[in-house]
C-alpha cells in the first residue's frame, strides 16, 4: 500500500515539474545564463517549503510512516565538501540539461537520449557506494 502512495506522490511531483517547465532544457539554460528568474523562483519556493516542513517536523515531532522518530542530522562543519559536491552536481546539470527527477519525466515523454544519462547516473551512484569509505565525509 505504501508503494502505491509513493507512486501516486511521484506522479503528482512529475506533473508539477512538467507544468512548471522545470524539465525544459530551455528553462535550465536560461537559468545558467542568468536570463530568467523562472527556475530560481521554482527552486527558491522549494527551499522555502522544505525549510517550513523541517520546522513543522521539529515543532510537532512528526514521525515517519513506520512510527519512528525523524532524526535530522546536525550541520556539518566542512564547507568544502558541499562546495565541491555542488559544483560537480551543477556541472552535470548544466551539461545534461536536467537533474535526476526530470530524467524520469523526460524518459516518460519519450526523450530516450535521457536513458544514457540515467545509466551514467546509476553508474555514478554505484561508484559512490564502492568508494564511499575512502571519501571524506
Amino acid at each position: 500500500m505504501r508503494t502505491i502512495i509513493y507512486l501516486i506522490l511521484g506522479v503528482f511531483f512529475g506533473i508539477a515539474l512538467s507544468k512548471g517547465e522545470a524539465i525544459s532544457w530551455f528553462r535550465i539554460q536560461e537559468m545558467f545564463r542568468f536570463e530568467s528568474f523562472h527556475m530560481y523562483g521554482f527552486i527558491g519556493s522549494a527551499i522555502v517549503i522544505g525549510a517550513l516542513c523541517i520546522q513543522v517536523i521539529k515543532i510537532f515531532q512528526i514521525k515517519d510512516f513506520d512510527g519512528k522518530d525523524i532524526v535530522l542530522a546536525d550541520k556539518q562543519k566542512s564547507t568544502w565538501r558541499y562546495l565541491l559536491g555542488g559544483i560537480a552536481f551543477g556541472l552535470g546539470w548544466a551539461l545534461v540539461g536536467g537533474c535526476t527527477a526530470p530524467l524520469f519525466i523526460l524518459m516518460g515523454y519519450g526523450e530516450y537520449s535521457m536513458v544514457i544519462v540515467f545509466v551514467f547516473a546509476l553508474l555514478g551512484t554505484f561508484s559512490y557506494g564502492i568508494f564511499r569509505n575512502r571519501l571524506p565525509h
